[in-house]
């Protein structure tokens, strides 16, 4: 039971993981000191070892205290480099159209 005039400090987040198949969005109320890995394992989402994790898309650590309205999400790991990606599609654009003019 709390004591008279102190309330219970609760915090409102949301944990949210991307993947090809799927979204999933997790709202919680946590209580006051939670960090990114309460909020993940409280979630319920699957996490892997190799997730990072990032508030409202800047990198932090699982240990990182969370803060009212803050939006923690469960990246994966890149399939591919996306810098590579884009220099390949763009020499692809550049290179002249091969076929034979009939």
């Amino acid at each position: 039971m709390q004591p008279p005039g102190k309330a219970s400090s609760r915090l409102r987040v949301e944990v949210a993981y991307v993947a090809p198949d799927r979204e999933l969005l997790r709202a919680l109320d946590l209580p006051d000191g939670a960090t990114v890995d309460d909020a993940v394992r409280a979630s319920g989402l699957a996490a892997v070892e190799t997730a990072v994790y990032a508030i409202f898309g800047r990198r932090v650590p699982g240990a990182t205290l969370v803060a009212d309205g803050n939006r923690i999400e469960i990246t994966r790991p890149l399939v591919c480099d996306p810098k590579l990606v884009r220099r390949n599609r763009a020499a692809k654009a550049a290179s002249p159209k091969t076929g034979s003019a009939r």
